[in-house]
């Protein structure tokens, strides 16, 4: 699989049912014995809050390591510090894994395939702004036509295999 058909993106604004959406599609994928790899954009400023192991992982990266790997019960977390994380770098990095999709929640202005969240018609200002648009999830009506594929919020399964058999 190409590159571009291997990365997808789920974008839109807070409370529009992103990352409810990411859960299905995850799930979807998982039970078709696909690996899917995600990818968060914090967009609120600050770093995300969770920490896994933080004392030790803290010491290490404050003692000067540029990365850390913590593994515990067949879990692996790597924390690794970059003044500045482009999305191609963290997807350059899922590179080195066996994956058969990478799903991105957020990152609107990126050119990766996408589809938007629309919580409201005060958001469809979005559908002009961003590229690479393959589908709208609409929890409203939408007044204009658009030249994607249109579900509504209600027919999120129908989009999740819509989906899979674009991109599997």
């Amino acid at each position: 699989m190409d590159r571009d058909r291997k990365v997808y993106q789920i974008v839109g604004f807070q409370n529009s049912g992103k990352t409810t959406l990411m859960e299905s599609i995850i799930n979807y994928w998982s039970k078709h014995d696909l690996k899917v790899g995600t990818i968060k954009h914090h967009g609120h400023g600050g770093k995300p809050r969770k920490r896994v192991a933080e004392k030790d992982t803290d010491k290490h990266l404050n003692a000067g390591a540029s990365i850390v790997a913590c593994e515990g019960e067949g879990e692996l977390v790597l924390l690794k510090q970059n003044l500045n994380w482009s999305l191609v770098d963290i997807i350059q990095f899922y590179e080195n894994f066996s994956l058969d999709f990478i799903l991105i929640e957020g990152y609107k202005y990126e050119d990766y395939p996408k589809a938007v969240l629309i919580r409201g018609e005060e958001d469809t200002y979005l559908l002009d702004q961003l590229s690479n648009i393959q589908a709208i999830l609409t929890w409203v009506p939408l007044k204009n036509t658009y030249p994607y594929k249109i579900f509504s919020i209600k027919q999120k399964e129908e989009f999740i295999k819509w989906l899979f058999t674009q991109y599997n």
